[in-house]
């Protein structure tokens, strides 16, 4: 690099920086604003060091969160700032920004924070995972068979809560010597949670959500379909009368594969050139939540990913995708051993497919797998589970 290109590197980063304290400081500012009369203690926090594009991951956990705010004054404590300003006009519970592990320890300490939560397994976890005085929860962000459901980072923390039964044989099936005592099962408290703006829909036809999850980090975790079943699929259903479709896209699409974020790209323009056809009712979802795109469906396409499962107890007609890559692990004895799945040579033909599911009666077996994943899904029941299981948390001393 020569002398000249790296003066204007340099000048780069420094503006980078300036405009990044620009933004923190705004963020703060707007943050200290929304915060008045906040409590000066916080029995639980949750801990999110991911960007805005993660933030459906947190997200889902807010509801229920808000649930246990009303017993144990719980806020959000946010690592990046553009993550905090797009939390912060529909979060129900306080957030705070806390861009390193010295501020975290000072809210922890100063609020007199007794347990702390975790959607995910981001590597910043791990530098607040060292404070020895709160417990440490983690809670995923969904239930699913995909492999990284069973990682060996979940013996950090004190507690991991889980789904049901079959996390819980998956996560001792895959792990040496992780401690079953760890593992408590909570069900799936996101489906207490009322579905809001739902689309009224009465063109006839049979609504069709196809909402295929993102490429994975990794060849095992490649069980992205928008690339290899997703343009095939969709064109077809968009050409058959007897379907309406509703596309959803998981929001880190393509981060990694150009391919797939082509996909959408190419799926979102064949969309908008159908919803020129009267009545046809197609249409691409960007709501936040996947609830309202399910309820208003009458059969799900999904890969194996937390979608699929949060279809089961809607007793939706359910066909998951067959993943391309031959090193995208498929558990043989989960969902795919129930549900159809659908190879890419047969995208084509998912009009016809469908149409055979939809004439038949709901599998026993598929009905089955509900309570094997998630246990009771009686209204209120995962929350209760979830709020008992907190207590029993914070009086273990």
């Amino acid at each position: 690099m020569t002398i000249a290109a790296t003066a204007r590197r340099t000048l780069e980063l420094a503006r980078d920086r300036a405009a990044g304290a620009l933004l923190e400081g705004r963020v703060r500012t707007r943050l200290a604003a929304a915060n008045t009369g906040a409590p000066d203690r916080f029995d639980c926090v949750v801990y999110f060091a991911d960007d805005p594009g993660s933030a459906y991951q947190l997200r889902q956990w807010l509801a229920p969160l808000a649930e246990l705010a009303k017993t144990h004054p719980t806020a959000v404590l946010v690592h990046k700032p553009t993550t905090a300003a797009a939390l912060l006009p529909d979060s129900p519970l306080p957030v705070f920004l806390t861009t390193g592990i010295g501020q975290v320890e000072e809210f922890v300490d100063s609020h007199r924070v007794r347990l702390v939560f975790y959607v995910n397994n981001n590597r910043d976890n791990f530098t607040v995972l060292r404070l020895a005085g709160p417990r440490h929860v983690h809670l995923s962000h969904g239930e699913s068979d995909k492999i990284s459901m069973a990682s060996n980072q979940l013996k950090a923390y004190d507690y991991a809560f889980i789904a049901g039964a079959a996390s819980r044989e998956r996560i001792l099936g895959h792990l040496r010597r992780m401690d079953p005592a760890k593992l408590v099962e909570i069900g799936r408290p996101q489906l207490d949670t009322p579905v809001r703006d739902v689309r009224a829909y009465d063109g006839g036809r049979t609504t069709v959500l196809y909402a295929p999850t993102w490429e994975g980090d990794r060849p095992a975790m490649a069980y992205g379909s928008a690339a290899s079943h997703g343009t095939a699929l969709v064109a077809a259903l968009l050409a058959d009368p007897r379907y309406r479709l509703i596309f959803r896209p998981h929001p880190r699409t393509g981060v990694r594969v150009p391919e797939h974020r082509a996909a959408v790209r190419h799926i979102t323009g064949l969309i908008k050139n159908a919803q020129q056809h009267p009545g046809a009712g197609h249409y691409l979802d960007t709501r936040r939540d996947v609830a309202a795109a399910m309820a208003e469906a009458d059969a799900c396409i999904c890969d194996i990913s937390a979608v699929a499962m949060d279809c089961l107890p809607l007793s939706k007609r359910l066909l998951v995708t067959r993943p391309v890559d031959p090193e995208a692990e498929i558990q043989h004895n989960g969902i795919t051993a129930v549900v159809p799945l659908l190879d890419a040579t047969d995208a084509e033909d998912v009009p016809n497919i469908l149409a055979g599911l939809l004439s038949q009666p709901l599998p026993k077996e598929q009905t089955a797998l509900v309570e094997h994943y998630f246990g009771d899904t009686a209204p209120g029941a995962g929350t209760r589970r979830f709020l008992d299981a907190v207590e029993k948390v914070l009086q273990a001393g």
